[in-house]
This record gives structure tokens, sequence and C-alpha cells, in this order.
């Protein structure tokens, strides 16, 4: 792996059929992203669609992960919250291709969204993964504080129920 580079992604060609691989392959090797397998290329399109048309109104950040001109990762960052919650932003969608998991990939991803909130004025970050074969690992190293598990929160993408876990993270000035 060359050198990682994190940008904000837009709704332009290349780059958006890219995100739409990495959703499918994540779902596919059993990611629990909101989808299950087989995903469609066509909800796949629909939902990267729908993402970055809310990026555009600045609803969100997409953040893409790129080793040369090859997406390897992406990450969401939620923003669009009521008014009496302006201080914080939600992590979503955390995926690194296949080939590239276990190399710092998803770890750069996360470290760039909570700087991306910490500019936006954001000082609490809430996300929640899986209990089963989630990134709970990760996100515990990162420094996140595990809050409580729902059971039987949703769909496994491959069959079954799976719990989640409910993080946060203070960031940013107190």
């Amino acid at each position: 792996m060359g050198s990682i580079e994190i940008k904000a992604m837009t709704g332009a060609g290349r780059a958006r059929d890219m995100l739409v691989e990495i959703l499918i392959e994540t779902v596919a090797a059993g990611g629990s992203v909101s989808f299950i397998h087989p995903l469609a290329r066509e909800a796949a399109e629909a939902f990267w669609e729908k993402s970055l048309q809310a990026a555009a109104r600045g609803e969100r950040v997409v953040l893409g992960a790129w080793d040369g001109d090859a997406l390897v990762g992406t990450v969401t960052l939620l923003l669009d919250f009521p008014p009496n919650q302006p201080h914080r932003a939600e992590i979503a969608k955390l995926m690194t291709s296949v080939d590239q998991r276990g190399k710092g990939v998803a770890t750069s991803l996360m470290q760039a969204a909570e700087r991306l909130a910490v500019k936006k004025g954001r000082t609490l970050l809430v996300l929640d993964t899986a209990a089963e074969e989630g990134a709970s690992g990760l996100y515990e190293k990162l420094g996140f504080t595990l809050t409580g598990e729902i059971p039987d929160y949703a769909l496994k993408p491959l069959g079954g129920l799976t719990a989640t876990l409910i993080y946060w993270k203070r960031v940013g000035p107190a």
C-alpha cells in the first residue's frame, strides 16, 4: 500500500462508481452497513446518490481514502442534527476494501473524520457497530467509549440478527 490520501467525495462519475463497488463488496463480505446480501447495484447507486446529494447540501461529509487512483475506503460524518444538538456528529458507513483491511485505512479515515468534526465545531462523536464482526476493537483503540448494547438490532447481511454497540467520544475543546 502506498501513501493514503483522505479527501471529501463528490458525486463525480468514476469516484461514485468506486463507492458503489466498496458498498457491494462490504455487504457481500458480511459488513453490517444497513443492507442485505446480495445488494443490487441499483440499490447501491441510489444510496450513494442520496448520500452525495446530502453532502452537497452540507448535511454530511463523505470521505474517501485513496491509494493512488484506487478508492480503498470510505466513512461518512453525519452533521444534520436538531437545533438542540449542534455540538455533535455521527460516524457512519466506515468501509474498507476487503484486500486493504488491517493496513490502517480505517484508522486514517476515522482520524480524518474526527479532525473534520472538530473543525466544524463538534465536540461529541457517536457511532454504532454490529456486536458480531463489527469494528468495536478499532473504535475502542481510537478512544471511543462503549455506552451499551441493543440486542437484535439489525439483520446481518448474510442472515440472522445482530446486536449493535453504541459508542461515543468527546473531541475538540471542552
